[in-house]
């Protein structure tokens, strides 16, 4: 089971201190020492707070890196020039909290066609976020996808009853995407209380992306022992 750590908080907090430098390579050489196997950057197309500077960046100084853009051949420039080791694409909705939606492949048209294969001709893993839902599963099978990323961000705050059925769900999911041998990681609103119950639904995840609640708890007790902390949390 592998750790993904998203970056953009290190970005934002350097538009909020008014800094010139995220310190991202220090921060990413800290959290690979701690165990993280995968760095992310978001971008989209404002590029903020991640900009390309910090792509470039984190490039250098991660040994597994992965980019996280919409379907948006204005921004291909961006992962064709910086060879992240993966593109996860995603839909152009964010939340208030900069969460990025999923893609729905039914409705994306051509476009998603696109982009994956200009990322596949360059070499560039490519994958894909989606609803959490069988139907979602076989819409991007369709067009060849080979790893996707199940979003839990809606899935972590519904009541106890509601979010029974939707782990169901996406054990259902998992299970689909994994007998069609996918790539499969999990990501949105994800922490160390909410982590256990996603992976003993969906046991054949093989990533878990981590973004805000590991920079909280990294803020507390430090990026060492944070990673740690969420690692164990894991394993329950």
């Amino acid at each position: 089971m592998q750790i993904v750590l998203s970056m953009d908080s290190w970005a934002a907090l350097r538009d909020f201190a008014a800094g010139d430098r995220s310190e991202m390579g220090a921060a990413a050489a800290l959290a690979e020492l701690a165990g993280v196997d995968c760095l992310r950057l978001s971008i989209n197309e404002d590029l903020v707070p991640v900009r390309e500077v910090d792509v470039d960046e984190l490039r250098r100084a991660a040994r597994f890196f992965e980019l996280r853009m919409p379907i948006s051949q204005t921004l291909l420039k961006i992962p064709l020039e910086a060879r992240p080791d993966r593109v996860v694409l995603v839909g152009d909705h964010r939340d208030a909290l900069g969460s990025s939606s999923p893609v729905d492949a039914r409705v994306a048209g051509p476009g998603l066609g696109v982009v994956l294969r200009s990322l596949r001709e360059a070499g560039i893993e490519v994958s894909v976020r989606i609803a959490p839902e069988v139907d979602a599963i076989r819409a991007v099978h369709a067009q060849g996808v080979s790893d996707v990323e199940l979003f839990t961000g809606y899935l972590v705050d519904l009541p106890e009853a509601e979010r029974r059925g939707a782990l169901v769900m996406l054990g259902d999911t998992a299970r689909l995407a994994s007998k069609l041998r996918l790539g499969i990681a999990v990501a949105g609103g994800l922490d160390e209380r909410s982590v256990g119950e996603v992976l003993e639904a969906a046991p054949s995840v093989e990533r878990v992306v981590f973004g805000r609640s590991l920079a909280r708890r990294a803020l507390l007790v430090g990026l060492d022992r944070a990673v740690r902390d969420f690692r164990d949390r894991m394993h329950v």
